[in-house]
């Protein structure tokens, strides 16, 4: 008599999904937080339970096999519903939601992410919250491949997020920052790596308009592009939100000419996938945006009245 059918765990589709996505083992197993050799025990228990080998392990680079190409679908889906059933528990009973991942852009990682983690632990007193910070660009890629359930970032300009539900929170301009005192003197950019969603924004606004100065410093770093621009070294291109770093001694904000130039922060989830839970987070953001960022702003420059603002659900 045949014993009974192995069982399918979720943690291994999870793991599947993960090595799919990532298009190898070790990426997957950094992604999900184990070791590789845990990772390859989870594929090969759900390779048992299927029947069928899903990875082809002798493929360089790495590859699914025909019976991994077909389940992929399968076990997307499966996540899919398990996340939208916590979200479901987590609208009937508020304390039912047990884990939020959110991804948030350096911009606001120290006023405003630790007032919105504080005020979401104090109502959700069961959940475990993950908070990751980092570029625009690695967040929502993180959020597509289900590392993330929602991710506050830059909103890609004539990119259109597939399967994304979209929340603005936040339009901003881009200025010009200058040594203070030192007049409009012909100095250097200091540019923001074009490593970055941002940066390359910047880079392309420069080329539109035909005024694309060369430069010698490139720098991933806000407070270190601001101490330069205040040691009079040269001159940048930020927004608001980036210039709240660092202090302005000896910095002086002002229009950026030309054509205006802004960007939108919003919060990006997977489609239907949270429930109220995007729009919610959103909601509590907009009103420590308007507080941390948009006021204070306002107030050391009040030439910013309309272009910096808060945007409405």
């Amino acid at each position: 008599m045949a014993g009974p059918h192995p069982r399918i765990s979720l943690w291994a589709v999870e793991v599947f999904v993960a090595t799919a996505e990532e298009g190898a083992i070790t990426a997957a197993a950094r992604r999900l937080g184990v070791s590789a050799p845990a990772v390859s025990q989870q594929l090969a228990t759900l390779e048992v339970a299927l029947g069928a080998e899903l990875v082809d392990r002798s493929a360089r680079p790495f590859a699914l096999t025909a019976a991994g190409r077909a389940f992929l679908p399968h076990a997307e889906g499966m996540l899919d519903e398990l996340a939208r059933g916590r979200a479901g528990v987590g609208q009937a009973d508020p304390s039912g939601l047990t884990s939020f991942r959110l991804g948030m852009v350096e911009d606001f990682e120290a006023e405003v992410t630790p007032l919105l983690l504080a005020g979401m632990a104090e109502e959700l007193t069961s959940c475990r919250f993950e908070l990751e910070t980092g570029p625009s660009h690695r967040l929502l890629s993180k959020l597509e491949a289900r590392g993330l359930d929602v991710a506050v970032a830059a909103e890609p300009e004539g990119a259109a997020l597939e399967g994304i539900e979209i929340h603005p929170l936040l339009s901003e301009p881009f200025i010009a920052i200058h040594p203070a005192g030192g007049g409009k003197r012909d100095l250097p950019l200091i540019h923001y790596s074009q490593r970055t969603l941002m940066g390359r924004q910047i880079a392309a606004h420069l080329a539109r308009g035909g005024k694309a100065p060369g430069h010698r410093l490139e720098l991933d770093s806000y407070p270190a592009i601001l101490a330069l621009v205040a040691a009079g070294q040269g001159w940048t291109i930020l927004t608001p939100s980036a210039v709240h770093h660092a202090s302005t001694d000896g910095l002086e904000l002002s229009p950026l000419a030309g054509a205006p130039f802004s960007r939108r922060i919003v919060l990006a989830a997977r489609a239907g996938l949270m429930g109220v839970w995007p729009g919610r987070v959103a909601e509590r953001l907009r009103d420590l945006l308007s507080e941390r960022v948009v006021a204070p702003a306002l107030a050391e420059a009040p030439w910013l009245e309309g272009a910096l603002r808060v945007e409405k659900a």
